[in-house]
């Protein structure tokens, strides 16, 4: 069966994820490393890990194989699961691809070291409306490509 693996701490669209999910009858992981809601669903599983630096991440990307999709905003860990053949989708829509998450990666460091170096300060924009909607049509899109090629 396939599944969506939510990298859930501070994701915005868990809901989304679980009405797509269900409409397509896809198994959902919600992984965190505290306890989280999740409804009460057959299809809908809550894994907490240990606490620590990207254990969430590691779990995630130990499971996350190809036919599977993983929603993350975390680029370093879009770029381990793109490898392991997953399909990978941020918050806003952004779908990171083979073919794009050199870049992504790229523009990832750039940004953390100008804030390192405080050449920018803040955080990126707010989450919209329009961001809900573009992930919306993102998830559908991969699971649409999945049922129609396996992968």
């Amino acid at each position: 069966m396939n599944t969506i693996f939510i990298d859930a701490d501070a994701c915005p669209v868990k809901d989304e994820v679980y009405r797509v999910a269900d409409r397509y009858q896809w198994k959902v992981v919600v992984v965190a490393n505290m306890w989280l809601r999740v409804p009460d669903h057959p299809r809908i599983t809550r894994m907490i890990v240990n606490e620590g630096l990207d254990r969430a991440d590691d779990w995630i990307a130990e499971h996350a194989a190809e036919g599977d999709i993983v929603i993350t905003a975390d680029v370093p860990l879009a770029d381990r699961c793109v490898k392991t053949g997953a399909r990978v989708i941020g918050p806003a829509g952004k779908a990171f691809t083979p073919s794009s998450i050199g870049a992504d990666l790229a523009m990832r460091n750039l940004m953390t070291s100008l804030r390192e170096t405080g050449e920018i300060r803040g955080g990126g924009r707010p989450f919209a409306k329009e961001d809900r909607s573009r992930f919306l049509v993102a998830l559908d899109t991969a699971v649409q490509a999945i049922r129609r090629t396996g992968r």
